[in-house]
């Protein structure tokens, strides 16, 4: 989509804007250099379709700037976060999921190294290192921002239940890691099913006073084999909305949608807060900037 319809891309970003969002992440959680190369791009191409990706984001921003207000006052200027996706993204096979990857430290960080600099260096606001499922890997993309003279970036962790990422670390200990390193803008939760995000939540609210960020898919549960999302039978009965407003109560104040959630439910979720549904003023602690 990059290479050949980047425009379409940008009409999604702008749909998003329309729904309310203050933020969207650009089109390069599954775009890597050595992606591109395997379809035959060179390396400056690869890399220009890596900035390419932040440009269209940007000028979506642009094209909304001055039209979001009934009231007729100035908003914020939404923010660009240049998504930085896991190795097991590059993958395709869910392993975002577990964390499985049959490759060193210095492979992972060498995975990661070359992206994040185009990507901290490509106009973007800030960094979204979001679908992390292990310390390790955690640990990778933390000493990288630790490089970068002026990168932020946020952090958000995937995880299978209410207490710990997927490789079993608890989200306590990832959250105080990032709290510890500089440049952190937020750490969070993404991608995670809706029923756990209030729990996680207030257990990060417990290791650290940076902004806390939640954004959960819509419950259903992703097939790597079939590349298909199918409604999940736990029974928890945890709606996406459910969720995010637990996460909201429990002190998250950076709070959207992943996998199987659009500009419909971004639209619900604003008009929810502006209309003081949720139990705590809207922008009131926590904010990015």
């Amino acid at each position: 989509m990059l290479v050949d319809r980047p425009d379409e891309i940008g009409a999604v970003h702008r749909d998003y804007l329309a729904a309310g969002s203050d933020c969207i992440s650009t089109a390069s959680y599954q775009a890597t250099v050595s992606g591109f190369m395997g379809y035959g791009h060179d390396r400056t191409e690869s890399l220009e379709l890596l900035r390419r990706a932040t440009r269209v984001a940007v000028a979506a921003v642009d094209a909304s700037c001055g039209t979001r207000s009934p009231s007729g006052e100035t908003e914020p200027r939404p923010l660009v976060a240049a998504s930085v996706g896991s190795y097991g993204a590059y993958l395709g096979d869910g392993s975002e999921y577990d964390g499985r990857y049959e490759i060193s430290d210095d492979e992972l960080r060498a995975f990661h190294a070359e992206r994040f600099r185009v990507l901290a260096g490509s106009g973007a606001d800030l960094l979204a290192c979001e679908t992390i499922p292990s310390a390790r890997e955690a640990t990778v993309l933390l000493q990288l921002l630790s490089e970068m003279e002026e990168a932020w970036a946020w952090f958000t962790f995937s995880c299978p239940d209410g207490r710990t990422i997927w490789d079993g670390t608890s989200i306590e200990d990832v959250a105080s890691r990032c709290a510890a390193s500089p440049r952190v803008a937020g750490v969070g939760i993404n991608c995670t099913d809706p029923q756990f995000v209030g729990e996680l939540t207030e257990r990060i609210g417990t290791s650290t006073e940076l902004p806390i960020i939640v954004y959960p898919n819509s419950g259903e549960r992703y097939d790597p084999v079939g590349k298909s999302w199918a409604e999940t039978e736990d029974g928890s009965g945890v709606t996406w909305l459910g969720g995010v407003e637990a996460a909201w109560r429990a002190g998250a104040r950076v709070i959207g949608g992943c996998c199987r959630t659009g500009p419909k439910e971004i639209a619900e979720l604003r008009a929810r807060l502006a209309g003081g549904d949720f139990s705590a003023g809207y922008g009131d602690q926590g904010e990015l900037r």
